[in-house]
């Protein structure tokens, strides 16, 4: 027997998520370097690999190139993605999703 979604069985159709645009991308990389912010080993870990200091870190926020490279940062590692992915209540893919929305590609294209 096959059950399928209705209000007679009680179980719903699996919603899909809602399409991810770029201001959904923006705020995710955000919600990542906020992410790595709130565990000194996280953010020293992401701060030597990026070349940057605390104090240079809102001023690279700024900068095109940098929350992409947040998600790839998240992305290089599966443990951190997971952990984060989790905190955050979503999907891993949605970190690949988010990246190629804000890849200068994405723009021209």
């Amino acid at each position: 027997m096959i059950l399928r979604p209705s209000s007679a069985t009680g179980l719903t159709k699996p919603s899909r998520p809602k399409k991810l645009g770029r201001e959904d991308a923006e705020g995710l990389a955000l919600a990542a370097l906020n992410f790595l912010g709130q565990d000194e080993t996280r953010i020293a870990r992401f701060l030597g690999l990026s070349g940057l200091d605390p104090g240079g870190l809102r001023k690279a926020a700024a900068e095109p190139g940098f929350l992409p490279g947040v998600l790839d940062y998240l992305a290089g590692d599966e443990h951190l993605l997971l952990e984060f992915a989790e905190a955050a209540q979503i999907a891993p893919e949605r970190i690949g999703q988010a990246r190629h929305l804000l890849s200068p590609e994405a723009d021209s294209g």
